[in-house]
């Protein structure tokens, strides 16, 4: 087996693992140039890249290696790129899935200025009930920069196409007009550029040049949460290009209030201008979406399986693309079309993955982190706002997810009484009907508890 092959599967796992936007900016331009019996050479672009996956993702790393090469105890990093291998291991796109050079190609397409990826376009975004409010004002955002909806905020869960619309709103704005000053990143990758810029001492560089933009576009701003440094820097460039009407654009995977750990003054500028979900998409949106990239593919699948797929595929565009491709795939290597018999029988463990009982204290594990408190915290006497709700949250989950009893949850959450669960309980399942953000952030929580189990 190549080192490509196996690096491959390495990139396949940690790909599903990571949002899409973690997957590009630590596992872009890496690869193995090297292995002996019991040590693995990985290639990295550059000293940050290289410390992160050390510190982050290295455990992983030897994990899925090590299904191929159970003899190898060691994984080290070192700094260069796929172009210094020699000559003889260069052409390895024979050896590598469709996902993968479906990235590759991906990453080819970006704008290196803008770092926009051409491919992203609202002729290639399906708008359905499930977006068309976010879809309505990135195009609002367009035609009016700086001057509505500003800054707008776009939210919703995991791969449900907030990037997709964040991006083909910046490759508009390029279209309509190529004098304007566009830049798309992610808030990890920001938080990359500032921790360099401070080793570098060149801050005031690195601030200037975003200063200039006429429309900054930040995904994932939820990632800054915690990151003092990178929040002031933030906030100082909201404020000056917010004074100069400049276009200022975040997606996140919740709203404002619910991001932890988030300074009161950045919270209040992203609820200043314009709030908009996007929600899971319903059916006739699922299998509009699959009928587009079926035909992207090349591919004249029977509307039958496309319906199918759509029907049992609900949480997001991105497992919805993944179960098409692997339809897709298995045709082009059989050179025939399997009908709707066989797509059952192939995507079966795919898509019908069993139920699995959650536990309690995998839901409360699910809600400090999502809103970024002390486990302990829970359970304690505390009166302050930003431990209450939470632990009435948990207390709501505890119930609808694993059917405790009301005593029983009191009890585990530091011995309250019964009618004190049931008043949180019934204070939250009302919001949960009423209030849009409420829901949103029980969805969120959900899916990282059942994320978690699947993991």
């Amino acid at each position: 087996m190549t080192n490509q092959e196996i690096w491959n599967m390495v990139l396949g796992e940690m790909e599903l693992a990571l949002s899409r936007a973690n997957f590009t900016t630590w596992f872009k331009n890496t690869s193995i140039i090297s292995r002996n019996e019991d040590c693995v050479v990985v290639s990295v672009p550059n000293g940050f890249v290289k410390e992160w996956l050390e510190n982050k993702f290295n455990k992983q790393i030897i994990t899925s290696i090590r299904k191929l090469l159970p003899e190898i105890r060691d994984v080290r990093y070192t700094m260069g790129t796929v172009a210094s291998l020699p000559p003889e291991k260069k052409d390895i796109t024979q050896f590598i899935p469709d996902r993968i050079m479906e990235e590759i190609r991906s990453n080819a397409e970006v704008n290196s200025i803008t770092n926009l990826n051409k491919r992203y376009t609202f002729d290639s975004f399906v708008v359905g009930s499930n977006n068309e409010l976010a879809h309505a004002a990135c195009l609002a955002v367009v035609k009016n920069l700086g001057k509505v909806y500003n800054p707008l905020f776009l939210y919703g869960g995991v791969g449900l196409g907030k990037t997709h619309l964040l991006q083909a709103t910046g490759n508009k704005v390029v279209e309509d007009n190529g004098i304007r000053k566009v830049a798309f990143i992610s808030s990890e990758r920001l938080t990359t550029e500032i921790i360099e810029s401070v080793k570098n001492h060149n801050v005031e560089e690195m601030k200037s040049k975003y200063r200039k933009l006429d429309v900054l576009i930040i995904d994932d701003i939820q990632m800054i949460a915690g990151r003092e440094k990178t929040q002031d820097i933030i906030f100082d460039t909201f404020n000056e290009l917010y004074s100069k009407n400049k276009q200022i654009i975040f997606s996140s995977d919740r709203p404002p209030r619910a991001i932890p750990a988030l300074e009161e003054r950045l919270r209040s500028r992203f609820e200043g201008g314009m709030i908009a979900d996007i929600s899971a998409p319903d059916y006739e949106t699922r299998l509009a979406i699959l009928k587009l990239k079926a035909k992207e593919k090349g591919s004249n699948m029977d509307e039958a399986i496309l319906g199918h797929i759509a029907t049992t595929v609900q949480k997001n565009i991105r497992e919805l693309e993944g179960a098409l491709n692997r339809v897709i795939a298995v045709n082009q290597m059989y050179n025939k079309a399997l009908d709707l018999k066989e797509v059952k029988k192939l995507l079966a463990t795919y898509l019908n993955t069993p139920y699995k009982k959650t536990t309690p204290q995998l839901i409360l594990k699910s809600v400090s982190d999502f809103y970024g408190i002390p486990l302990m915290d829970l359970t304690k006497r505390s009166r302050k706002k930003e431990i209450v709700h939470p632990r009435q949250v948990a207390m709501f989950l505890l119930r609808e997810e694993t059917k405790s009893s009301f005593p029983e949850i009191g009890q585990k959450l530091g011995g309250r009484d019964h009618s004190t669960v049931i008043h949180a309980y019934e204070k939250i399942k009302h919001a949960e009907e009423t209030d849009e953000t409420m829901r949103q952030e029980i969805v969120l929580i959900k899916e990282r508890i059942y994320q978690s189990i699947d993991h």
